[in-house]
């Protein structure tokens, strides 16, 4: 049987693939790592584990609406996208000013240095392939099928 031909508004294929695959890594270990240090460590470090539960929060809204087609799904994964972006810049610039406020690191300390520069690298990455004719054209298209 012959797999289905890619929508051409898509964001499921092609380079959006991959930009999902890794928003999905991301939410795992996230979701989970913010979950243990919170349940477990939470008066060690409260800024630092505060932050990776937002981080986590907006990696799921990055996921869930990257995952979505229609002009609503692409404005959400836009301002989620740039709330990544300016959230790993501020807390990047913050964790290497004033380290001693971070006992210990986040996702988006020293600009994800602990993650190999992926949530700095990521958003924009997605907010490239948003604007991209193909990624473009899934946020002007009704959410049929």
């Amino acid at each position: 049987m012959k797999a289905p031909a890619a929508h051409e508004g898509d964001r499921k294929h092609g380079p959006g693939r991959v930009i999902l695959a890794l928003y999905l890594v991301f939410v795992i270990g996230t979701v989970t790592r913010s979950v243990a240090q919170i349940s477990s460590r939470w008066h060690e470090a409260p800024l630092a584990y505060g932050l990776s539960a937002f981080a986590a929060a907006v990696y799921v809204v990055i996921l869930v609406s990257l995952s979505m087609r229609g002009r609503t799904a692409w404005w959400v994964s836009v301002v989620a996208l740039l709330v990544e972006l300016v959230g790993v810049v501020v807390v990047g610039t913050w964790s290497v000013v004033a380290p001693e406020m971070f006992p210990d690191a986040t996702v988006w300390s020293v600009y994800g240095k602990g993650y190999l520069f992926l949530p700095l690298v990521l958003p924009l990455a997605g907010l490239w392939w948003l604007v991209s004719p193909r990624g473009a054209r899934a946020g002007t298209e009704a959410a049929a099928g």
